[in-house]
């Protein structure tokens, strides 16, 4: 078994028990500007995460230079959804592409410096899976503020786990 593919299985899970949470916000709530945090809304955040993962996997690590797709005229989770389709394509090829090869360095450009970076295939995937967690916790607290009760998108037990496999 590739443990990254099944890690990513695992961020997936997590990802659409999210997504069923937020189903439950109001629109207006789901795109309203909250003070205090980056990015502003529970769909900015959603959109930040997908455009991360186009980012480093399409752009850095694909050299796709169509990426990322624009998502500020996403209003609802259905959208959003479905952008996250998207992203899972991205993630299928990205692991295509370096089939078991975590190793590898990929070198590109950074658009905030203007050094070369050079990656590996595992920085990449590590990097984009804690930076959805972390906005992931994000969007959980501006949903608490907001006056909703988050379900525990974090624990993942034997027998979610069952369900998966």
């Amino acid at each position: 078994m590739d443990v990254l593919k099944a890690q990513y299985d695992l961020v997936k899970y997590t990802r659409e028990q999210l997504f069923r949470f937020c189903e439950g916000i109001d629109e207006q709530d789901y795109t309203k500007e909250i003070a205090g945090f980056g990015w502003g809304s529970i769909r900015n955040l959603h959109g930040h995460v997908a455009e991360c993962y186009q980012s480093w996997l399409g752009r850095f690590g694909l050299k796709d230079a169509s990426l990322p797709r624009d998502s500020s005229h996403i209003v609802h989770v259905k959208e959003m959804r479905a952008l996250f389709t998207e992203v899972d394509a991205l993630v299928d090829r990205f692991f295509a592409a370096y089939d078991g090869a975590y190793q590898t360095e990929i070198s590109g450009t950074v658009s905030w410096q203007e050094a070369e970076e050079s990656l590996s295939v595992l920085w990449l995937m590590t990097h984009t899976i804690t930076h959805e967690f972390h906005h992931k916790g994000q969007i959980v607290s501006m949903a608490r503020q907001l006056g909703y009760e988050p379900i525990d998108t974090d624990l993942l037990t034997p027998s979610d786990l069952n369900q998966l496999f």
